[in-house]
C-alpha cells in the first residue's frame, strides 16, 4: 500500500507475537523499521523473517528497554539507519511472576513496573526530540485488556498495564505541542508465546478467560496489527490521548 513510504519506525519486543505482527504490518506498507529484542538470535531470525517477505527496509538491534544505553544505541542506530524517527510502538512488557497477587514479591514488582511503566515513559521521552525533527510523529503504546480488568493471575502485571493507560493521558498535553499523538491499545488474550498459559490446551484457565469472551474465541496478534497501523496513520489524525480495545468485545472500563 506504501503509505508510510519515507516513514522510520521503531518497535520494541518484536521478534515475536504481537511485537512481530507489528512490525510485519508496517514494513507490509512501506515503513522502515527497527526491529528490537533482548536476545542477538530472536532479533536475527525476525529480520531474516521479514527480508524473506520482501521487505527489506528493515534492520533489527538488540534492547533491552530497562538499559538506558541499550536505548539509546537503539535509537542512535534507527537514525543513522533510516534518517530520522516518525513512528514509535511502545511493547515490551515482562511478567515474572503468574499467581495470586498477594503472592507476588517485592522483586517482581520492581522488574515488572521497571519495564512496563518506566522505561516506556523514558523511551517516549528520549525519541521525541527526534520526531520533533521530523515535524512531528505518533506513539502507540501496548497496554492491555488487564488494564481495565485485572486479571486474578497477573495482578502486578494487569496494575502496570493500568499505569499505562494514565501515562498515555499524561503525556498529551505537552506532546501535543510538539505535533505528537500518543494513544494505546488494550489487546485482550492473544495467542502468542507470551500469554500461553491463559489460552494454551484445554482447561480451567482457559475455559474461564474463554467465557467471558462474547467472540468465544481468542486473538491472533496479527489482528493488534491493523489497530496500532491506524494510530500511527494520518486516518487517526485527530485522534490522540486514547486506547482501543483488542479484546473480541469484553466491556473496558475504569
Amino acid at each position: 500500500m506504501g503509505k508510510f513510504k519515507e516513514k522510520v519506525a521503531i518497535v520494541t519486543a518484536s521478534s515475536d507475537g504481537i511485537g512481530f505482527a507489528i512490525a510485519e504490518r508496517l514494513a507490509s506498507e512501506g515503513a522502515c523499521v527497527m526491529v528490537s529484542s533482548r536476545k542477538h538470535q530472536n532479533v536475527d531470525g525476525a529480520v531474516r523473517e521479514l527480508k524473506d517477505k520482501g521487505y527489506y527496509h528493515v534492520s533489527g538491534m538488540v534492547c533491552h528497554v530497562a538499559n538506558k544505553e541499550h536505548r539509546s544505541r537503539m535509537i542512535e542506530k534507527t537514525v543513522e539507519e533510516f534518517g530520522g524517527i516518525d513512528f514509535l510502538v511502545s511493547n515490551a512488557a515482562v511478567n515474572p511472576i503468574f499467581g495470586p497477587i498477594l503472592d507476588s514479591t517485592e522483586e517482581a514488582w520492581d522488574k515488572i513496573f521497571d519495564v512496563n511503566v518506566k522505561s516506556t515513559f523514558f523511551l517516549v521521552k528520549e525519541v521525541v526530540p527526534y520526531m520533533v525533527k521530523r515535524g512531528g510523529g505518533s506513539i502507540v503504546i501496548v497496554s492491555s485488556q488487564g488494564g481495565y480488568t485485572p486479571s486474578q493471575l497477573m495482578g502486578a502485571y494487569s496494575v502496570s498495564k493500568t499505569a499505562l493507560l494514565g501515562l498515555v493521558k499524561a503525556l498529551v498535553p505537552q506532546l501535543t505541542q510538539m505535533n505528537i499523538r500518543v494513544n494505546a491499545i488494550a489487546p485482550g488474550v492473544i495467542k502468542t508465546r507470551f500469554s500461553e498459559k491463559l489460552w494454551k490446551g484445554n482447561n480451567e484457565i482457559s475455559d474461564n478467560y474463554l467465557n467471558t469472551i462474547p467472540l468465544r474465541r481468542f486473538a491472533e496478534a496479527y489482528e493488534c496489527a491493523g489497530a496500532v497501523s491506524f494510530l500511527l496513520s494520518d486516518d487517526a489524525s485527530y485522534v490522540t490521548g486514547e486506547t482501543v480495545a483488542i479484546s473480541g468485545g469484553v466491556s473496558n472500563r475504569l
